[in-house]
């Protein structure tokens, strides 16, 4: 990780519940004016950002990846995002929510926002 820093206008929700076919929905972003996004900052070498494309389901249309601004309290960067290519909705799993929470929690993320992550409502996986 080399920083931390906020997604501004933007907003953590859930989708791909039904699209992807595994236990829940999966984190996405959404444009939202006046919410935003903790994010940690990472130096990815373009191999493995090739491979993560690949993972993440950018060259099968599942995610988009987007260039986005960051604000950092060193001033503005920009960074890369994945974001579902699908509706929102749905809810992640138990686990799902709290890895989520957790690593923004190791992140440095503010306790407000660590702990509205944990209260946020998950579903159950589905046999």
């Amino acid at each position: 990780m080399v920083g931390t820093g906020w997604l501004e206008g933007w907003r953590l929700t859930f989708a791909g519940e039904d699209a992807i076919g595994w236990e829940g929905s999966v984190s996405t972003i959404v444009e939202s004016p006046g919410d935003r996004v903790f994010v940690a900052l990472y130096d990815i070498h373009p191999w493995d950002a090739a491979q993560l494309d690949e993972i993440e389901g950018v060259t099968a249309g599942t995610y988009r990846k987007l260039t986005v601004r960051i604000s950092t309290l060193d001033g503005d960067v920009t960074a890369w995002v994945y974001v579902f290519d699908g509706y929102e909705g749905g809810l992640p799993t138990a686990w799902y929510l709290s890895e989520i929470a957790n690593a923004a929690e190791k992140a440095g993320a503010p306790d407000d926002y660590v702990a509205a992550l944990r209260a946020r409502p998950t579903g159950t996986a589905t046999a």
